[in-house]
């Protein structure tokens, strides 16, 4: 104790100008604090270390403690500093300066005993390092506390920072003590190159702010460029994957298959009535249902497959990993089936249903725009048939190139007269009375002879040409009535329409001038119309029929039982008749589930009042065992193929008691060299 006394000496210099210029320099040095950047904030490192050890060195530890307490509790509330951290401060500097005072003492250097020579070195390093460890541990333990850190943590982290800043600052005191021995106003050029370290510190410290501000630039720019790309390659409604993003994925995937001789699948998945949502509960809700389609999706794939949205209601999933068609099949089910589950939009839910187009990397194509093409058409055909999923088959592609050269031709055949009609004869199954045919389009083309409906009229359907063709085959049918009716043979004709007629809000008016055009009256016209048509947009469809209807123009609803919603909208429609699918009539004697439909259907049209027409009706097993079921009429080929209206007038001619009748339609037994005459059905 006696030693440490010693060592802190007396007041007795405080008159001196020695220590009067070193205390005012570690004045000066708490005031201006050198900043730095540390760990993304700002630090400081003090320089009045430096000149508080010297004054230790020179007049020991009292007049240091003094000189150093002062100097702090000015800069500290100059700075602002809450009272706790002035009072600790003034503590820390209080102990570390009295411990290293006691080191010296300890060690036997006596303050201001004589020049400070190279035998005190070791001494005063020790003693610095007294100083060093002591300012150390009682900074970090106190922030350590306060920040609620492992001590030991906090002091090896931050040991190598204050090794090098305090350390240099307690070096140079000797330094400082040793000029003032020589000559006391070479102390104050010391400052010189103190002031150069602030200059230098502060210079830093601007162009290390600038730096982050730079940054902080480029990290915008950067996060701008990111959102940028993302909004690029993202649907903005759905945030889902978009075209562009789905193109890439998709080929990328094929990359990768080629190199494994693996199998990838391309899906197109379209909901099915979609705009009558828009139409019936707005836009905003429509979105709101198109926001759910991805989520509800992704439950039922996998991690590695993509779901991205296309454009309005189509979205499309990338699997690139599948074992073949059943699998992907498999898994449009499954899609299907959770699109089925009601969707909340609002204060309703919706029932929503989807077509699912398939196609298969490498069998369907290698390119990505062939599998999105053929997807498409597969989608397309799905929702046409009322399939649900399809995988593409060539005969289904509207696109082959032979396809569309021979739909290329088919203006020129409108206008140079290549189309004519064939007819097909209805009866009445009670007398065997011919009363109506369906009208049959034929083109005898001029290199490829005579080409089906089939073969063109079902891609037709999609272009602006359905609109000319179907005038062009009521207006020929019309005709060959009114031939028939100047030769004294009344005939009702039946002619097929499209989805995209019953689209057209102009049909009712263009079927009302060609029926003044032939002067003929409306019930001579019977229009034949699918479920599929309806199902594509019945509130449009609905109307036109009913146009139709006022017009007087009889309405037949063809295929029926092959569609999904006859009974709901059957009640709705303005029609006079239903015809059974030839599927049915053909196996009725075969296939007992069969014969249970035809007889439904004939039961369901008695009590609605409706007339009913069996089509596909080959041999006299089948007209006997209808006759008995009380149906009304039967077509097919036991009654007489499609056949030239030549023909036809000459089986009329040569058959008694023929009636009134009409009809048109395509059938898969349809003959292309009808015989020149065709009995009619043998009676018992």
């Amino acid at each position: 104790m006696a030693a440490v006394v010693v060592s802190l000496g007396n007041l007795s210099g405080a008159g001196s100008v020695r220590f009067i210029l070193l205390a005012v320099l570690l004045f000066v040095c708490e005031l201006l604090p050198i900043t730095i950047r540390r760990k993304g904030e700002q630090d400081e490192i003090i320089a009045s270390t430096t000149f508080a050890y010297a004054i230790v060195l020179t007049f020991g530890g009292a007049l240091a403690v003094v000189a150093q307490l002062g100097a702090s509790i000015v800069a500290d509330v100059v700075h602002r500093k809450p009272p706790w951290k002035v009072a600790f401060n003034a503590a820390q500097y209080t102990i570390s300066i009295t411990i290293c005072a006691g080191e010296l003492a300890f060690l036997g250097l006596t303050p201001g005993a004589g020049r400070l020579t190279g035998e005190h070195m070791p001494a005063m390093l020790l003693g610095a390092m007294a100083f060093f460890v002591s300012n150390v541990v009682i900074t970090g333990v106190g922030l350590a506390l306060a920040q609620n850190e492992p001590i030991v943590r906090y002091l090896a982290r931050d040991l190598a920072f204050q090794a090098v800043t305090d350390g240099i600052l307690l070096a140079l005191a000797p330094v400082v003590v040793v000029v003032a021995d020589q000559t006391l106003w070479l102390v104050p050029a010391l400052v010189l190159p103190l002031a150069g370290v602030y200059r230098s510190a502060r210079i830093s410290l601007e162009n290390l702010q600038l730096v982050e501000k730079l940054e902080d630039s480029l990290s915008n720019l950067t996060e701008l460029n990111r959102q940028n790309e993302h909004m690029a390659l993202h649907d903005g409604l759905t945030g889902l994957p978009n075209r562009i993003l789905f193109r890439d994925r998709v080929h990328q995937a094929v990359l990768r298959a080629k190199r494994s001789d693996g199998i990838v699948a391309v899906m197109l998945i379209d909901l099915d009535r979609f705009k009558e949502i828009n139409d019936t509960l707005g836009h905003h809700n429509g979105d709101i249902l198109l926001q759910q389609v991805g989520p509800r999706l992704r439950h039922v794939l996998r991690e590695s497959d993509t779901i991205a949205r296309l454009g309005g209601d189509e979205f499309a999933l990338l699997l690139p990993e599948v074992s073949g068609a059943t699998e992907a099949r498999d898994i449009a089910g499954r899609i299907r089936r959770t699109l089925e589950n009601p969707f909340p939009v609002g204060e309703v839910t919706l029932d929503v249903e989807a077509s699912v187009g398939i196609a298969l990397y490498p069998v369907h194509g290698s390119d990505v725009d062939v599998m999105l093409q053929r997807a498409d058409q597969a989608m397309y055909v799905a929702k046409s048939n009322r399939e649900g999923s399809r995988v593409y088959a060539p005969r289904d592609d509207q696109y082959d190139p032979a396809r569309l050269a021979l739909l290329g031709q088919l203006r020129r055949a409108i206008d140079e007269g290549q189309l004519t009609m064939h007819f097909q004869p209805k009866a009445d199954l009670r007398t065997g009375n011919v009363q109506s045919v369906e009208a049959l389009m034929r083109w005898l083309h001029p290199q490829r002879g005579l080409v089906l409906p089939r073969e063109f009229i079902p891609f037709a359907e999609h272009t602006t040409l359905i609109r000319p063709l179907t005038h062009y085959a009521v207006s020929a049918a019309l005709a060959q009535v009114r031939a028939w009716r100047d030769a004294g043979i009344h005939l009702r004709v039946a002619v097929n329409l499209s989805v995209r007629n019953l689209l057209d809000a102009g049909l009712p008016a263009e079927i009302a001038m060609l029926l003044r055009h032939w002067q003929l009256p409306a019930d001579v016209l019977e229009l034949e119309i699918t479920e599929s048509v309806l199902m594509a947009e019945p509130t449009r469809a609905l109307r036109v029929l009913a146009e139709l209807n006022e017009l007087g123009v009889g309405l037949s609803l063809d295929d029926f039982g092959t569609g999904y919603s006859s009974l709901a909208y059957l009640r709705q429609l303005p029609v006079d008749e239903i015809k059974i699918d030839r599927s049915f009539v053909t196996n009725m004697l075969r296939e007992p589930s069969d014969a249970k439909i035809v007889r439904s259907t004939i039961d369901l049209a008695r009590n609605l009042g409706l007339r009913v027409v069996a089509e596909g009706v080959e041999d006299e097993a089948t007209w006997e065992r209808l006759t008995a079921l009380e149906c009304d009429v039967a077509q097919g080929f036991y009654l007489s193929p499609p056949i030239h209206p030549t023909d036809l007038t000459r089986w009329w001619v040569d058959r008694p008691g023929a009636a009134e009748g009409h009809d048109l339609n395509d059938s898969p037994s349809d003959d292309p060299k009808p015989p020149l005459h065709v009995a009619g059905p043998r009676r018992r």
